[in-house]
């Protein structure tokens, strides 16, 4: 039923153990390195096209609804096409596919490049634009999670994870900072056109990986037999259905906010496009933060991660919300952006150790259905909220929300499920 696979790539001999090199272990492996510098590139991208975006939409708009709806037209196709994704990344070359799914990306990002720079762009061009690429990363999303243990082995997996979340909110730290400028003097096209080219590192460092083909999932069995075997598996062990929750309700009722940071950069806090991209790098620079210190972290350690960055998360973002300062909300930001990672990335990385590799594309894929396939309730909600009762009141409904039932679950079942029969 399955087939194996040798990795041919060369990794870099063991150095001398200390906390610095132990973080970032995982990049002695030639094939990460490769993925992990290309992805540094492209997502610093990827985070200069979204503030772009926004704030492309409220200048043609001025509408908080409308922001989120774009938001959630670009998660729709997570939420019903990453299940079947993750069944087709069990079957195929996930590199070859990922190879694929990025082309298809950086196409999309060059036709709002051009859309926008020749002053054609609707907002229902973006809204189609951002379903595109909602469908590319539904496919995108579970071959990449699933791609990571292919690349670094058991060992350093969850080091691995660690990582791509630092990478991820690093990108955040500089790409919303640099968009923020760039609007300012070349219009949102010098964005979009930015990160179709910013797809092109990631897809040279796929390229020249030194890997054979590995497909877990024989093609010949029946493809709704081995999507129920899937959901059966998740069903059925309580400490994975445990952790995709606490992610999806992190993901409904905290992440919105951002849909609305435009509103509150432009009409509370009074900073513009500028003040916008520092706004959002200030989520990134507390999330990058608690990427690289659960890097360096033991098992036992990340369930205290996990409960802090719940608390820590919903506390920032209430006190944010109050806030009519840029400096206070900047540090409020931080705090936000610390307790989101420490919850998401725990939540992964605890997820990828417990499931077998020959489930792992199909469990990742409920895991990004449920955690990315979500946020466009969440964006909506948050939309509706601010346009009906203000986005200030819309931002500290879902703080309190996502503390309350975050708290709730970690308490009832994941800290019952996950301490208790660990061991």
């Amino acid at each position: 039923m399955f087939e194996t696979q040798r990795s041919s790539e060369e990794v870099l001999p063991e150095k001398k153990k200390g906390k610095f090199w132990e973080t970032f272990r995982s990049l002695r492996h030639r094939n990460y390195r490769l993925f992990w510098f290309g992805q540094m590139i492209s997502l610093i991208g990827t985070w200069m096209q979204n503030v772009a975006q926004g704030w492309l939409v409220l200048r043609l708009s001025n509408s908080p609804f409308l922001l989120g709806a774009v938001s959630a037209f670009a998660g729709l196709p997570i939420l019903f096409f990453s299940l079947p994704a993750g069944v087709l990344a069990d079957r195929v070359n996930k590199r070859k596919f990922l190879i694929f799914t990025q082309i298809g990306a950086m196409l999309l990002a060059f036709i709002l490049a051009f859309l926008a720079f020749t002053g054609l762009v609707k907002v229902w061009h973006v809204m189609f634009l951002a379903l595109c690429l909602g469908l590319v990363m539904a496919f995108d999303a579970p071959a990449r999670q699933a791609f990571i243990k292919e690349m670094v082995g058991k060992d350093d997996l969850l080091n691995a994870i660690a990582l791509n979340s630092a990478i991820f909110n690093g990108a955040r730290i500089l790409g919303p900072a640099v968009a923020g400028i760039l609007i300012s003097l070349t219009g949102e096209a010098g964005c979009f056109f930015i990160n179709g080219l910013s797809y092109l590192a990631v897809i040279a460092g796929l390229y020249m990986m030194k890997m054979q083909d590995i497909v877990f999932q024989s093609r010949n069995s029946s493809f709704l037999i081995s999507f129920k075997q899937g959901i059966s598996y998740i069903i059925g062990n309580k400490k994975v259905l445990a952790l995709i929750l606490m992610a999806s309700t992190m993901s409904i009722f905290g992440l919105s906010y951002a849909v609305l940071m435009p509103v509150f950069a432009r009409d509370i806090l009074k900073a513009g496009s500028s003040g916008l991209g520092f706004l959002m790098s200030a989520a990134g620079i507390g999330a990058i933060s608690a990427g690289l210190g659960l890097a360096s972290r033991k098992k036992e350690e990340k369930l205290k991660y996990m409960q802090a960055g719940i608390t820590v998360f919903f506390i920032s973002l209430l006190l944010f919300s109050f806030s009519k300062s840029f400096f206070f909300s900047f540090i409020f930001l931080i705090g936000a952006g610390w307790g989101m990672i420490s919850l998401v990335a725990t939540c992964n990385t605890l997820l990828q150790e417990i499931i077998p590799d020959e489930l792992r594309g199909r469990v990742m894929s409920f895991y990004v259905m449920m955690f990315m396939g979500t946020m466009p309730l969440g964006s909506l909600i948050a939309g509706t909220l601010g346009e009906a009762v203000g986005v200030i009141w819309a931002v500290r409904v879902g703080a309190l929300l996502c503390g309350g039932i975050s708290l709730f679950l970690f308490k009832k079942f994941i800290e019952k499920e996950i301490i208790r029969t660990s061991g």
